[in-house]
């Protein structure tokens, strides 16, 4: 089984106000889907109100990010799927509830994880 990433920028979301809640219940239906396949792993949105901080290897803390990540944000959905299409067919089922598409990435392999 190999780990996935589906995920989308919050931006690609246009969805007027009076829809946002047939989004969260729709997205919610299929977080309870993947979990009831047991294939969820973890997934959630991120938080906009908290900024981004660099952490060093001695500990030192800046304020913000790697100049390639300055836009992340929007959700994500870690899932442990059999196949890549598989994770495809999941990510399909977040485009539809979310209306938007959806980026998937695989996770390299690491026998420790």
């Amino acid at each position: 089984m190999a780990k996935y990433l589906i995920s989308f920028p919050s931006d690609a979301m246009a969805v007027p106000e009076e829809g946002l809640q047939a989004v969260s219940d729709a997205s919610h239906a299929v977080v309870q889907e993947a979990k009831d396949a047991g294939v969820w792993v973890f997934g959630g949105g991120i938080d906009d109100s908290v900024p981004p901080v660099l952490v060093g290897g001695d500990g030192t803390v800046t304020q913000g990010t790697y100049p390639q990540t300055q836009q992340l944000d929007g959700g994500f959905a870690v899932l442990e799927v059999p196949s890549r299409e598989a994770a495809l067919e999941w990510a399909a089922k977040f485009a539809t509830a979310c209306r938007c598409a959806q980026e998937v990435r695989a996770f390299a392999y690491d026998p420790a994880s």
